[in-house]
This record gives C-alpha cells, structure tokens and sequence, in this order.
C-alpha cells in the first residue's frame, strides 16, 4: 500500500527489523509490511492535520514506532487500553505485533479518531476498538488488564482520572521522556510504584513506569 520509492522503502524495512531484533520482538512479513504501511498512511495524514510534529518519516519510525514497542515486554494479560492515543501510539504498533490482545484506544479529539478508524480498517485490525471521548468519562464493565499511556500529562493527574477503570489486578504502564522524582513519589492514595526503568532508545533516554493498586 506505500509509496515510498524503493530504496527508501528497504531502508525503512532494514531499520524497523533492526529496531526489532533489538527488542527481541519475531515479526512476520506481514506485520512488518502494516508497520511501513502504517507509516505510510500518517505521512500523508499528517501533512493535513499534524498528528505528529515531524514530517520526517525515518523520524516516525524511530521517535514514535520503535519508541512505542519498547514497552512491548512489559504487557500483560488480553485486554489494554491506550489513554490519549493521538496519532496511535504506542497503541497501534503494539496492536499490530499483539495481534491477539484486544486494545482500546481513547482519544478526545475527533480528527485524530477518525485517522485510527483509518488506519484500524487499512491494516486489518478487528481486535482494535476506538473511543472518542475524554478518558474520565470512558465507562466498560470488561476487565481491563493494562492501561498504558505516553507522555499524556502528569502521573498523579492521569491516575485520578483513570482510576474507575484500574482494579487490583490491573497495571498502568507510563511511557515518559524523563520522570522527576516528585512525579513518580505523588502518587493518589491507594497506588503504588512496582517498577521503574529508563530505557535509551534512539539515543533518547525514556523512563517506564509501572503502578497498580495497593
């Protein structure tokens, strides 16, 4: 489905397979092809509704692609949800190398649900689901199993907004560029910090920060 001239094309693949091997992640021909397709469908998105501040698609790949399956090994259970999705990260590309796992991506504005619906019906994606409203008036009686969310807004301001939807057993994963102490230490009553990793990836370094119910 993209356009991208060939030799431009076999980078990309050559870089995304890279990224790949560096997570230990096994891709098949097909999901490696809905990724570049993926890339594809948000270069030409982007151009009308700035989904994403670069319009570099190599940069796509590595600052938003590749940076969103470095939490690849941290899921857990059938059922996640991505808070403030946007432009489908990290939700789509973990989607598209989880192929069995159900993810509900939540986003307020209209535009950028639209683009997931897009993208959700090009890449055959069934086990997506896309809601349009803000995350505090998302209601589901479904187990939840993870929330996941990158760089929304605060932990503990994120936290009281979701917390209808986190039960015991259920983990929030925070993708953030660099988490103060205060951020991670100001939790709402009743949660906890599990984990803390930094990540560097594409010479960017990256906390994960993994909470739940105590």
């Amino acid at each position: 489905m993209s356009d991208f001239p060939k030799d431009f094309l076999e980078k990309l693949e050559k870089d995304l397979t890279d990224g790949l091997n560096s997570y230990q992640i096994e891709a098949s021909s097909r999901q490696v092809k809905q990724s570049i397709d993926f890339l594809s469908i948000l270069q030409k998105w982007n151009k009308s509704f700035n989904l994403v501040s670069t319009q570099n698609v190599s940069e796509m790949l590595t600052r938003h692609l590749l940076d969103s399956l470095s939490i690849n090994s941290y899921l857990r259970g059938k059922s996640i949800i991505d808070v403030g999705s946007g432009a489908g990260f990290p939700g789509i590309p973990l989607a598209i190398f989880n192929p069995r796992k159900k993810f509900t991506l939540i986003d307020g504005n209209g535009k950028k649900t639209r683009f997931l619906f897009q993208v959700k019906l090009t890449l055959d994606l069934p086990l997506i689901q896309i809601i349009n409203c803000r995350v505090e008036h998302y209601q589901t009686d479904h187990q939840i199993d993870m929330v996941v969310t990158r760089a929304v807004s605060g932990i503990a301001e994120l936290i009281g907004k979701i917390c209808h939807l986190v039960s015991k057993d259920c983990r929030i994963l925070f993708m953030k560029g660099i988490a103060s102490e205060e951020d991670i230490s100001s939790l709402p009553q009743g949660f906890e910090v599990v984990n803390v990793d930094e990540l560097e990836i594409s010479n960017r370094k990256r906390h994960i920060i993994e909470i739940c119910r105590n």
